[in-house]
């Protein structure tokens, strides 16, 4: 059983049904909940879990006053995701047609990883290295 996440990275899009798109088609998170907004196509709050443990909590930009997520902005943000399953998430990566920022490579302290760009402009970085 996959542990629930104990912490949460938060990004913001203008567009998060397409970053939860992106998200979930190509790098392989779960959408767990997702809660429409105002005005139309806007997320108020979505949870997407990442399947090996952990998550992302995202939204719309341009909602309701919500305090310390208003002062975010599209782009700035960054998540390295652990997997087992790099390669298998790399062939997504380059069939989707997203922007590849660092080719599959072999780091010399032990991972095996890539990392992308959405299309707002965070970087996902994903490998093998679980931490020191």
């Amino acid at each position: 059983m996959t542990p629930q996440p104990t912490v949460w990275p938060a990004f913001r899009y203008e567009d998060a049904p397409g970053a939860i798109r992106f998200l979930v088609d190509v790098l392989g998170f779960r959408e767990t909940l997702v809660v429409s907004g105002e005005p139309a196509r806007a997320i108020a709050h979505a949870e997407l879990t990442w399947p090996e443990g952990g998550g992302v909590m995202l939204g719309s930009t341009g909602g309701p006053c919500d305090g310390v997520h208003d002062a975010m902005r599209p782009g700035g943000g960054a998540a390295y995701i652990v997997s087992a399953r790099v390669d298998e998430i790399y062939a997504r990566v380059k069939d989707s047609g997203v922007e590849i920022t660092e080719e599959l490579t072999d780091t010399d302290y032990g991972s095996h990883g890539f990392s992308v760009r959405d299309a707002e402009g965070n970087s996902w970085s994903i490998g093998t290295y679980r931490g020191a």
